[in-house]
C-alpha cells in the first residue's frame, strides 16, 4: 500500500492535507503547525517514515509514525481541532471549521475508515510532502 500524506496549506491554526492510498485521495489530515519539530505542538517533517500498527493506552488500535527525529508516540488517531493532537495526525473526512478553529470534521467514522482499509497491514511506509 502506497500512503502518502500531500500537505495543501499551512497557518498558525494547522497544517492540513490530504491523505492518499495508492494515489487515491482518501481522508482530510490536520497536524499542528510547524513549529520546528518541537514535541508535541509540531507537525510532522517532510519525509518518509516507516507507520506500525500499535495498542495506544488512549486511542487503541491505531498506527505509530516511526522514526520522527526526536519524537516519539506520533499516531494517526480521530480529533477534530489542533488543540485535540500533540504532534500526531488527525484524519477527517473534510475540512471546516469548529468553535472558530480550522477542523477536520466525521473523524471518528473516517478513522474507523482508515483502520478498515489498513486491515491487513501491521506496517507500511508513509510519505509526507507538500503539495507542488
Amino acid at each position: 500500500m502506497n500512503v502518502s500524506i500531500i500537505r495543501i496549506e499551512e497557518s498558525d491554526q494547522g497544517s492540513v492535507g490530504v491523505l492518499r492510498m495508492d494515489g487515491k485521495a482518501f481522508c482530510c489530515t490536520l497536524e499542528p503547525p510547524d513549529r520546528d519539530n518541537r514535541q508535541n505542538i509540531s507537525c510532522i517533517p517532510i519525509g518518509t517514515y516507516t507507520v506500525r500498527r500499535v495498542n495506544s493506552p488512549r486511542f487503541g488500535n491505531t498506527f505509530e509514525i516511526t522514526n520522527v527525529p526526536g519524537r516519539s508516540h506520533v499516531l494517526f488517531h480521530p480529533g477534530n481541532r489542533v488543540k485535540d493532537t500533540k504532534g500526531c495526525v488527525i484524519v477527517g473526512q473534510y475540512f471546516g471549521k469548529l468553535k472558530g478553529d480550522r477542523a477536520v470534521l466525521n473523524s471518528g467514522k473516517t478513522f474507523g475508515a482508515f483502520l478498515k482499509a489498513l486491515a491487513d497491514l501491521d506496517e507500511f511506509p508513509l510519505e509526507i510532502r507538500e503539495v507542488e
